[in-house]
C-alpha cells in the first residue's frame, strides 16, 4: 500500500508525485506485484504511457500533464533562456504517445497555455496546474460517480468492461466510481448488487485490475469472460453495462476499450441500459462524429500466443485497442456536468456550458 493513499478507494493510487519526479505505478504487473517507477523526464513519462505502465485516458492526460513540469524542470536547467523553445519536443513526444485518448492532447494543450505567463522557474507553475487537473480530475469522478448512481437507481446486475476506477484516474473512477456510489449508497441494497467484469482482452484489464480494485473495496464481483456477456444478458442478470470512454466526439460517438461495441449493440437488442461516464475533458468537440476517432492499433505480438511468434511471419493478428460505439447505441452520457439522455448533436451541446 502506498503511504499517501489512506483511502479505500485509492488504497493504490496510478501516479504519485515527488520531489525527484513523477512515480508511475507499472499496470503491467498488477495485481501480483505493486511496483512504482520513478520518470525523471517527459520522455520517460511518455514510454510510460506508450508501453500501458498507466493507462486509462483521466490518468494519461494527469501522467501528460506533470510530464510537462518535468520537462519545464529540465530544460530550464539546461538553459533557462531558451527553455520554452526546447521544451516544444517533450510536449510533441507526450502527445504523440497514444492516439486515441484525448485527455493527453488536452491536458498538455492546457500545460502549454499556462507557460507565456510564466517569469522564472516554471516549474513551481507548472507543477500546480498538474496538481490542479488531477484534484479536478478526482473532484470530477465522484461528481459522476453520484449522477451516474442516482440514474441506475435500484437496478441490480451491472457489467463493466476494461479497468475505469482509481487506477484509470486521479482517483474513485469513472464507470467503476458509478459502482462505487452505487454500493455505498442507500438506493441499492448491498445483496441486491451484482457486478460482472468482462476480462478486457487481450490485455485483461478487467480481470487483473478491475476485480483487483473491487476486491479491495470489499465489493462482490464476478469475472466473465468477453464472449459471455450477451449470454448473460439473455438470461436477464443484467440490467445496465456501464463503461468508460477514451474520446467522445460531439454527436455522442464513443471510443473506448475494443470490446465496447459489440457490448453496446448486445445491450439495445436485449433492452440493457448502456451507460458511458466520462468527464467533459474526453470530449472531442473539434470531432463532429466518431469515424473521424484515430483508433489505435498495437503490435500482433501482444495478441498472439508465444508459439505464433516465432513462425516467420506466417501468422498474423490484427489488435485494435479501441473501437468506436455510435451514439444511437447509448442510453446515456454521465459527465461531471450532467447527464445527456440519448445523446445526439444537439443534446451533446449543453456539456459545452458548466450547470449554474
Amino acid at each position: 500500500m502506498h503511504e499517501s493513499c489512506p483511502q479505500a478507494y485509492d488504497r493504490v493510487r496510478p501516479l504519485v508525485w515527488t520531489e525527484a519526479g513523477l512515480e508511475v505505478l507499472d499496470q503491467r504487473l498488477l495485481p501480483q506485484h505493486v511496483k512504482y517507477r520513478l520518470c525523471t523526464t517527459a520522455r520517460e513519462v511518455a514510454e510510460a504511457i506508450s508501453t500501458m505502465q498507466v493507462r486509462g485516458a483521466p490518468a494519461i492526460g494527469v501522467a501528460a500533464a506533470f510530464g510537462v513540469v518535468l520537462a519545464a524542470r529540465q530544460r530550464f536547467r539546461e538553459c533557462p533562456d531558451k527553455w520554452r523553445d526546447l521544451i516544444e519536443q517533450d510536449l510533441d513526444c507526450l502527445v504523440q504517445a497514444r492516439p486515441t485518448a484525448v485527455n493527453l492532447a488536452w491536458a498538455v494543450a492546457r500545460m502549454r497555455r499556462t507557460i507565456p505567463a510564466i517569469e522564472g522557474d516554471p516549474e513551481p507553475v507548472l507543477r500546480a496546474q498538474a496538481q490542479a487537473i488531477q484534484a479536478e480530475d478526482l473532484a470530477a469522478n465522484r461528481r459522476m460517480g453520484q449522477l451516474g448512481a442516482e440514474w441506475i437507481g435500484k437496478a441490480k446486475g451491472i457489467l463493466t468492461h476494461c479497468n475505469t476506477g482509481s487506477l484509470a484516474t486521479a482517483g474513485f473512477g469513472t464507470a467503476l466510481g458509478v459502482i462505487r456510489a452505487l454500493w455505498q449508497g442507500a438506493v441499492t441494497r448491498k445483496e441486491d448488487l451484482r457486478v460482472y467484469a468482462c476480462e478486457t482482452r487481450p490485455w485483461l484489464q478487467g480481470a487483473r485490475l478491475t476485480l483487483w480494485e473491487l476486491a479491495q473495496d470489499g465489493i462482490p464481483a464476478t469475472l466473465i469472460c468477453d464472449s459471455a456477456a450477451a449470454f448473460l444478458m439473455q438470461q436477464g442478470r443484467v440490467d445496465w453495462v456501464v463503461v468508460g470512454a477514451d474520446r467522445i466526439a460531439a454527436n455522442g460517438d464513443v471510443a473506448n476499450k475494443i470490446g465496447t461495441y459489440q457490448l453496446a449493440v448486445a445491450a439495445r437488442h436485449h433492452g440493457v441500459g448502456f451507460m458511458v461516464v466520462a468527464p467533459t475533458s474526453s470530449i472531442d468537440w473539434s470531432l463532429p462524429k466518431g469515424d473521424l476517432i484515430p483508433i489505435e492499433y498495437r503490435s500482433a505480438e501482444e495478441l498472439l500466443p508465444p508459439y505464433f511468434q516465432i513462425q516467420g511471419g506466417r501468422i498474423d493478428a490484427l489488435n485494435p485497442v479501441f473501437d468506436v460505439t455510435p451514439a444511437a447505441l447509448v442510453s446515456v452520457i454521465v459527465t461531471e456536468r450532467g447527464a445527456v439522455h440519448q445523446p445526439s448533436s444537439d443534446s451533446m451541446q449543453a456539456l459545452r456550458r458548466p450547470p449554474a
